[in-house]
């Protein structure tokens, strides 16, 4: 990927300072990283991928998830954070009708929008294609009941973009994409948060009740199949191996630099074949998965819309995801056995590789592995000539 410009690298580091500083007391108290979203609302990131003439950055995808895996380095929660609201931005971007672009747009690029992403649903079993949460017409708007049983800064978050199924639908696979705003619906909370890792994301189940104007559905009604294979499938994609990149490489980085301090010199033997086995594989599962998002970011950002609902596109986005999953998660764990107890297992120690480890462990759950697997074996026999792209 190519480097951030120099603005960007300026604004961005005043978010991973603030995200630095506090990432050990949002792991400990699973709190959501305040902190960290006020700067990126004060240096201009949450408006990253906000187009210019709405007084946003307008970068690019690939800035998006160089920002992500610059901040994952010291926190993959807040990386999340960052990433996931870029999703929602994009899909408002290129989805949303032109008057909707002008009244929520300037808002996000002035930092004061931060967009949560409500797609989850109990009883679909996490198919993002379908909705069991039935809404209703009343003259210009759109009443709406939606629980979602986990919800990445829901709690924290100015608006909403909340998948329902459409008005007058008549499958469960018909489903819109509404945006709303907190104090245009009843927002709850309806539980906490305690997970073994990314704890930082305070993802809590939430219910949503009220009623939107017809002009806040993302799209038109019932198809936001086209929105998911344009923007939020490739992008959670993207996004998520881009702070599980960010994660395993700082986790690296930072083991190293121990290993090279005049203490450890003193008391291990840095040419152990042991030792430089074992950081030459991790350095290859990461250079391995840096090169997969390189090339799928490249690739998608060549595609048409149409060409990105194609099998070589789908099989790519799918793959990156799955390895990245697993080769960065296999990254931490080989570190940990390279340290030892002290330096890997123990919490609160400098090199945080028993966070990273923790956190990673949600990568092969975030939209599992296994369901993936299956979907690329299908589009395996669809794609006879075996394209690659």
């Amino acid at each position: 990927m190519k480097p951030l410009s120099p603005e960007l690298t300026d604004r961005l580091a005043t978010v991973v300072d603030a995200v630095a500083r506090h990432a050990d007391e949002s792991d400990d108290k699973a709190a959501f990283p305040v902190e960290g979203l006020t700067s990126m609302r004060t240096s201009g990131l949450l408006g990253l991928l906000v187009p210019t003439r709405y007084g946003g950055l307008g970068a690019t995808v690939a800035d998006l998830l160089a920002a992500s895996q610059q901040i994952a380095r010291h926190d993959m929660s807040a990386a999340m954070i960052l990433a996931m609201h870029g999703q929602q931005v994009a899909a408002l971007a290129g989805h949303a009708s032109p008057t909707l672009r002008e009244q929520v747009l300037p808002r996000v690029a002035a930092g004061e929008l931060y967009l949560g992403s409500v797609t989850t649903e109990a009883g679909t079993g996490g198919h993002l294609l379908s909705s069991q949460a039935d809404t209703r017409k009343d003259g210009d708007l759109i009443e709406l009941d939606r629980m979602a049983p986990i919800v990445t800064g829901g709690a924290y978050a100015d608006a909403y973009l909340i998948t329902v199924k459409a008005p007058e639908a008549t499958t469960d696979g018909q489903v819109s994409l509404v945006y709303a705003e907190r104090d245009q619906l009843d927002v709850q909370v309806l539980g906490g948060w305690d997970p073994m890792g990314m704890r930082g994301t305070h993802s809590v189940p939430m219910r949503f009740t009220g009623a939107v104007p017809h002009q806040q559905v993302v799209g038109a009604h019932g198809e936001f199949r086209r929105v998911t294979i344009d923007v939020f499938a490739p992008l959670a994609h993207l996004g998520w191996s881009a702070c599980w990149l960010g994660t395993a490489a700082g986790a690296l980085s930072r083991t190293v630099q121990m290993l090279r301090s005049p203490q450890e010199r003193r008391r291990r033997d840095l040419k152990s074949e042991l030792l430089l086995t074992r950081l030459a594989r991790t350095r290859q599962r990461i250079d391995t998965v840096q090169a997969m998002l390189s090339h799928a970011t490249d690739v998608y950002s060549s595609l048409s819309e149409s060409d990105r609902g194609g099998a070589p596109w789908q099989l790519l986005s799918n793959s990156l995801k799955v390895t990245a999953s697993e080769q960065c998660l296999a990254a931490v764990e080989e570190l940990i056995e390279t340290v030892g107890l002290r330096h890997g297992y123990l919490r609160h120690q400098p090199l945080a590789l028993e966070r990273a480890q923790r956190d990673l462990r949600s990568a092969s759950l975030n939209y599992a592995n296994d369901r993936l697997l299956t979907a690329n074996g299908s589009l395996s026999l669809l794609d006879q000539e075996t394209v690659l792209v």
